[in-house]
């Protein structure tokens, strides 16, 4: 979870649908099919919120706080498949787990009970979230109408901090078995849905590829909390060009989700590869509006793991500057985040 609770199941009506986000190919990237609920926002000045793409409602049931996770403007970094390509989704889906699980496997008990930095949750909360999460989709998945089931009994301001609640009072041996059998089931449950399925959830519909890029956001997002609460320093891999994609992708939704009206032209984003320093571009080439830097620091911006003024993520133009104070990649309200560590404010 995040510094602070901030979403709401259901709490503000969508009232049209937007255009769907393209890729570089021309593809339409799964848009809603029809309105959804979204976050409480507060007032937006009468104008109907546009509809986030499918990964904000993925991320709203993986995460209901203002950390872990999409414009309608996007195009795939050069070198990068089509999001509509489930299989190396999933694969990368699965690297990130195992990397996080390497983290955690060998923690002595009071190690599994250090304070991350969303407050009020522990390392077991951390991992008890994911693994609650990982059992739903799977639910999805394989019996839509159980998980239409549960769904309709959850109580929207209370059902995720009591299932990391719950899963965290478990021995650490336990959870992280469990965790490790879920994912492991989602995986290969996703693997198996025929193509073109769509499968139900807290909002429209969601293809595969849209759930497991959700997925992956958050157990990287949720990963840096334990990997802070552990003091360690993680390698960054290519599998953050799926983070950075949504938060491209949110841009729209982080004006919406605040009462803004979005700026109308597109933005040219930069990025630069971790691993090897090639770009990851989005936007038009000759857009006014541009933000550069590491995709890493960008990556953490979005989904609010660090405050910009510790990152080397750079704007140019006004509305670019506005948007990297605003960016988000997940639903609902965006919360405190992170403090500057040097105290600063850019």
């Amino acid at each position: 979870r995040c510094p602070r609770r901030v979403c709401l199941l259901v709490s503000v009506a969508l009232s049209a649908p937007g255009p769907p986000a393209r890729t570089g190919t021309g593809t339409p990237a799964d848009p809603p099919a029809v309105p959804g609920p979204a976050a409480r926002a507060g007032p937006v000045g009468g104008n109907p919120l546009r509809p986030p793409p499918p990964e904000i409602y993925a991320s709203t049931l993986a995460c209901f706080w203002p950390r872990c996770h999409a414009p309608w403007h996007t195009a795939v970094p050069r070198g990068e498949r089509s999001v509509s390509d489930a299989l190396p989704v999933l694969d990368d889906l699965r690297a990130e787990s195992e990397e996080l699980d390497r983290l955690v496997a060998g923690l002595s008990e009071e190690r599994w009970a250090l304070v991350t930095p969303a407050p009020g949750w522990t390392i077991a909360h951390q991992i008890a979230h994911l693994a609650w999460t990982d059992r739903v989709a799977l639910l999805a998945a394989t019996d839509p109408g159980a998980f239409a089931t549960e769904a309709a009994k959850a109580a929207p301001d209370s059902f995720v901090d009591e299932g990391a609640e719950k899963g965290a009072g478990l021995p650490p041996a336990e959870l992280l078995d469990r965790w490790r059998t879920g994912r492991e089931a989602l995986g290969q449950a996703l693997r198996e849905v025929p193509h073109g399925t769509r499968l139900p959830w807290y909002g429209p519909p969601m293809a595969v590829p849209s759930m497991a890029t959700a997925r992956l956001m958050e157990t990287w997002a949720h990963g840096q909390d334990v990997a802070d609460a552990l003091g360690v320093r993680r390698a960054p891999t290519d599998r953050l060009r799926h983070v950075a994609r949504i938060g491209v992708r949110a841009r729209d939704f982080a004006y919406a989700v605040r009462g803004l009206t979005p700026p109308a032209e597109e933005f040219r984003v930069e990025l630069t590869s971790p691993v090897t320093g090639e770009p990851w571009t989005y936007g038009p080439e000759d857009a006014a509006q541009r933000v550069s830097g590491p995709a890493l620091d960008f990556c953490l911006l979005v989904t609010r793991r660090a405050h910009r003024a510790d990152l080397t993520v750079r704007a140019e133009g006004a509305d670019a500057e506005r948007w990297l104070d605003i960016a988000q990649a997940f639903a609902g309200p965006p919360g405190e985040g992170r403090a500057a560590r040097g105290g600063g404010t850019r």
